[in-house]
């Protein structure tokens, strides 16, 4: 069986995958592939899917499978799959990055070093200990959150659609609700259609002015026009993200042209130890699937 790894996910996968088939990367050899491995570049569409008559599996590297055509692919009989264990703690890590990149005035700090300029008394901090936490979603990477808020001496508070009750967050049953008196809002959903546009101006209006808005889940998940408006008039205090609609995104993407807007280049999942685990997920997959 022929494996195509389509995006890049480390250089010892190839070797691993091995036993289980011819290995490539050569993505003109796509209809004689029966295994496919994806990160977030590459889109299985319909045309994609059809373009594979030998597809029998789809891998997902990573936690979302929003670029893959899911019911598509399993109404042709693909299985899909992904790794949703593998990035949680890498994620986490970041978006505790951003979330203390913003208090602690890290970028404004750099930059104002960089142009010669000693800002100390005019670069204040705060604290994130007692500020409360929101997360929107409370998945794996949210809980990893939780559990590293907690040692800060966070308050940490959860919205769900389960609502499911958390050793590590407080669970409210309302959107409007959790996001109430949070000092920082961390968004953990995939996107889908009930997700698309979820953060909006109207749940704005109902957090906390100066809120600080961390996205390291899916761009599509807020209305950037609204958050662009928000920070621009005041009611946001930042917003810090690391995923945008593509990769790159648009050059005229609202949140590229905001103020007081942090930014990563979707690096959440690039740890080298997450590398790794992923490679070992996609491994497991292949194995039991072959």
């Amino acid at each position: 069986m022929l494996i195509l790894i389509s995006d890049p996910l480390g250089p010892a996968l190839p070797e691993r995958l091995t036993p289980f088939g011819e290995v490539t990367m050569d993505k003109a050899r796509l209809p004689e592939a029966g295994i496919v491995v994806v990160r977030s570049k590459t889109k299985c569409t319909p045309a994609y899917i059809d373009s594979a008559p030998n597809l029998r599996l789809i891998i997902r590297g990573g936690v979302g499978i929003d670029n893959i055509d899911v019911a598509y692919a399993r109404s042709k009989g693909i299985v899909v799959r992904n790794t949703p264990k593998a990035p949680s703690i890498a994620v986490a890590e970041l978006t505790m990055a951003l979330m203390l990149a913003v208090p602690n005035q890290l970028i404004p700090a750099h930059q104002s070093m960089e142009e010669g300029k000693w800002l100390k008394k005019s670069l204040i901090r705060t604290e994130l200990y007692g500020k409360t936490l929101c997360l929107v979603g409370l998945g794996r990477i949210a809980m990893e959150v939780a559990k590293r808020a907690r040692t800060f001496g966070m308050k940490v508070v959860a919205y769900h659609a389960s609502g499911t009750p958390s050793p590590y967050a407080e669970v409210v049953p309302t959107l409007a609700a959790a996001v109430h008196d949070a000092d920082y809002v961390s968004l953990h959903l995939p996107l889908t259609a009930s997700t698309r546009g979820f953060i909006d101006k109207e749940i704005i209006a109902e957090m906390k002015p100066g809120a600080v808005l961390i996205n390291t889940g899916r761009a599509g998940c807020i209305n950037a026009d609204d958050v662009k408006m928000a920070l621009e008039e005041g009611r946001l205090g930042a917003y810090a993200t690391d995923v945008w609609p593509n990769d790159p995104p648009p050059p005229d993407y609202p949140i590229l042209h905001a103020p007081k807007v942090v930014m990563t280049p979707h690096i959440g999942a690039n740890s080298v130890e997450n590398q790794d685990r992923i490679g070992a997920e996609i491994v497991e997959i292949v194995k039991t699937f072959t």
